[in-house]
This record gives C-alpha cells, sequence and structure tokens, in this order.
C-alpha cells in the first residue's frame, strides 16, 4: 500500500465533486453559489414563510376568532350508550369514572358529561363531571342516582 494508491472504502463517498475545493475541482470559485448576495453567504437561513420582502401570506389575511384559555371539554356520554353497557357487561349498581375508563368511552384526563339521549330501564347510580337537566331526570326517573364529581 502506499499514499498514492489509497481510496476511500467502497460505498463512503457521495459526490463526485466536491464543492468548494478550488478551480481544480470544476466546482471552485463561486462554489454553485452564483455571485454575491445573502443567499451566497455561510449561515444563510430564511424565515418560514418569508415571501422576499412581499408582505406573507400569514399577515395579509385577517385575524378572527378566540380561544377561551379557561375552556372545559367534556367527553359526552349518553344514556343509551350505558344502557347498551348494562345489557351487554351485566354492569349493574353503580358506574364511575373508571368504568369508563376501562370500557374506552373516556380517557383518564378527559372529563365526563353524561347526556340525555335515549333511554335508562335500570337503576343505577352514575358519577361523572358534570350531567345535563334531561339526564338527571331520566336517571331519576328510572330510580337511580346522578352524582356529580
Amino acid at each position: 500500500m502506499k499514499l498514492n494508491t489509497i481510496k476511500p472504502a467502497s460505498g463512503s463517498v457521495h459526490n463526485s465533486k466536491r464543492i468548494g475545493r478550488g478551480q481544480g475541482s470544476g466546482k471552485g470559485g463561486t462554489s454553485t453559489k452564483g455571485h454575491k448576495g445573502q443567499k451566497s453567504r455561510s449561515g444563510y437561513s430564511q424565515k418560514i414563510g418569508f415571501e422576499g420582502g412581499q408582505m406573507p401570506l400569514q399577515r395579509r389575511l385577517p385575524k378572527f376568532g378566540f380561544k377561551n384559555v379557561n375552556r372545559k371539554e367534556y367527553r359526552a356520554i349518553n344514556l343509551d350508550t350505558i344502557q347498551m353497557l348494562i345489557d351487554t357487561q351485566k354492569v349493574s349498581g353503580e358506574i364511575t369514572k373508571e368504568f369508563f375508563y376501562k370500557s374506552g368511552l373516556a380517557s383518564k384526563n378527559e372529563l365526563i358529561k353524561i347526556m340525555g339521549r335515549g333511554e335508562l330501564k335500570s337503576a343505577v347510580s352514575i358519577s361523572a363531571d358534570k350531567f345535563t337537566r334531561s339526564a338527571q331526570e331520566l336517571i331519576s326517573k328510572a330510580g337511580g342516582k346522578s352524582i356529580i364529581l
């Protein structure tokens, strides 16, 4: 092995021409970046959405709407869904938030609100974060209890 016969490992070299390594490479001088200007300099990066000095689209469009930072999102569960669970899984007596988590109707962090669609045929006590007025009436009419957490 001699210094003039050394070659890089096969597959390690991807560029046939090394850019910016003098005139002998054929890509010297401006290193394929054109002449002068911001884009030819090292360290250049453009802001996201920059349109060459033209007013960017996100600034041209009007702002609208309002996001309430204190908004509480509830997972809505209807009484007909609860009745279906009672019919299929033989749930009796008490339905807690943990039951909703285990049955896949809500995740651990979600607040649960019981809605009044459908009918409840059996007497069950349901504990949740919120109830609609119609849901509370239907639960009490069936002989159950609605427990607000």
